[in-house]
C-alpha cells in the first residue's frame, strides 16, 4: 500500500533523473552549443509571457451555484483579463447537457481560437468537444473528463484521489500512536465518481498507518445537508477522535452542527479550500484544523493553456517543446502554518 501512495513521489523522481540524464548527455556529446540545442526546443517563459497575436477563446462552466465553482468561473475570467492578447467569449454558466452544447456549437461556428469547457457532463460534452476538435479548435477539458481521448487537445484536473490521500496522511500524522483512535468520514454525493475517489484515497492513506475509517456519512455539498448529516453521526458515535468532511461549504453546517451538539474532543479536516474555512484555521477557534485544496484556479490554468496552443507556444519551463496532454494539480494540506500561503486561492462559499 505504500508503495501505492508514494507513485506520485516516483513519478517526480522519475522526470528529475531524465532531467538529470539529459544535462548530463549534454555535457558529455560536445559544446556548449549542442547542450543549448538539447533544451532549448520551445518558447521561453518570458516568450511565452509577452504579448502575441490576439487569440479569441471560448469559455462554458458550470452555473454557480456553489462557492467552488463560482470561483472556477471567476477565475477564468481573471486569467483572460490578464492577457492583453485574448478576446474571451463566454457562454452562460449552465447544468443544462443542452445549453452547454449548444454553446459550444455557437462557438464552432465563430471559429474561435481555442475552447475552454468545464462540462456539467463529460461523456455528454464527448460529442461537441471532438467535433471542435475535428474543426481545428483545441479543446481545454477542465475537471470533468471527457469519455474520449480525441475530445481536447489539454486537459486540467484537480486530484480527487490525492485529496482523500492527503488528509488520510495529515490524519495518521495527528493520531500517531493512536491505533484506537476512531476517524470519522463525512463525504460529499456518493454517487459522483470524485466522491468515491476522495474516499478510496482516504481509506488507502488510513490503511497505510494502520488506522481506519470508523463512521461514515454521506451529504450533497450543501450547508443544509451537512447540518443534516453530522447531527445524525454526532448522535451515533459518542468517541471520535478525528473527522475529514470532503467539502468546505457543506462544511458551514458541519461545524454548526458540531457547535450545536457541543462536542470538542476531536479536530476536523475540510476539503476545497474555502475562505471561510482558510479563516476558521487561522482564528484556530473550532475544530477545524486544516483543509485540503481542490484548486479553483482549473479554469485559470485552462485559459492560459488556451492561449498558449492557440499562439504555437509551449510550456516555457519544460524540455519537451509542447504543451501538456494532461496536468493534475496538487492537493496541499492547508495548516495555521502555512495558511497565509494559501489564503489568496481561497474562493468565496
Amino acid at each position: 500500500m505504500r508503495s501505492q501512495l508514494k507513485s506520485r513521489s516516483r513519478l517526480v523522481l522519475t522526470g528529475v533523473a531524465v532531467l538529470a540524464s539529459v544535462t548530463l548527455l549534454a555535457g558529455c556529446t560536445g559544446s556548449n552549443d549542442d547542450a543549448e540545442n538539447i533544451v532549448d526546443q520551445g518558447t521561453t517563459t518570458e516568450e511565452n509571457a509577452a504579448t502575441g497575436d490576439t487569440v479569441t477563446i471560448g469559455f462554458s462552466g458550470p452555473a454557480a451555484d456553489h462557492g467552488w465553482l463560482g470561483a472556477i468561473n471567476s477565475g477564468a475570467l481573471a486569467a483572460a483579463e490578464s492577457f492583453p492578447d485574448v478576446d474571451l467569449q463566454v457562454a452562460e454558466g449552465t447544468n443544462d447537457v443542452n445549453a452547454q452544447i449548444a454553446a459550444v456549437e455557437t462557438f464552432i461556428n465563430n471559429k474561435v481560437d481555442a475552447i475552454v469547457l468545464l462540462p456539467s457532463d463529460g461523456a455528454a460534452l464527448t460529442e461537441v468537444a471532438t467535433k471542435a476538435m475535428e474543426a481545428g479548435i483545441p479543446v481545454i477539458n477542465v475537471d470533468r473528463e471527457f469519455s474520449s481521448p480525441f475530445a481536447a487537445r489539454s486537459t486540467v484536473l484537480g486530484d480527487n484521489y490525492g485529496m482523500g490521500v492527503s488528509a488520510g496522511t495529515y490524519i495518521c500524522g495527528q493520531l500517531s500512536g493512536q491505533s484506537d483512535a476512531v476517524v470519522a468520514e463525512i463525504a460529499g454525493i456518493d454517487s459522483l465518481p470524485l466522491t468515491q475517489d476522495r474516499s478510496a484515497g482516504f481509506a488507502d492513506a488510513l490503511d497505510d498507518c494502520g488506522l481506519k475509517v470508523g463512521p461514515r456519512v454521506a451529504a450533497d455539498f450543501t450547508v443544509q445537508g451537512g447540518e443534516s448529516v453530522t447531527s445524525q453521526l454526532l448522535s451515533a458515535n459518542p468517541k471520535i477522535d478525528a473527522i475529514w468532511n470532503h467539502d468546505d461549504d457543506q462544511g458551514i453546517g458541519v461545524l454548526a452542527a458540531i457547535t450545536a451538539a457541543g462536542r470538542d474532543e476531536f479536530f476536523m479536516v475540510g476539503g476545497a479550500g474555502s475562505r471561510n474555512a482558510m479563516e476558521a484555521i487561522q482564528a484556530g477557534d473550532t475544530p477545524l484544523q486544516a483543509t485540503v485544496i481542490y484548486p479553483s484556479t482549473q479554469a485559470a490554468d485552462g485559459i492560459a493553456l488556451a492561449r498558449l496552443i492557440a499562439q504555437g507556444k509551449t510550456a516555457g519551463d519544460l524540455i519537451t517543446p509542447s504543451v501538456p496532454n494532461r496536468i493534475v494539480l496538487d492537493a496541499p494540506v492547508v495548516t495555521k502554518d502555512n495558511v497565509a500561503d494559501f489564503i489568496d486561492l481561497s474562493f468565496e462559499s
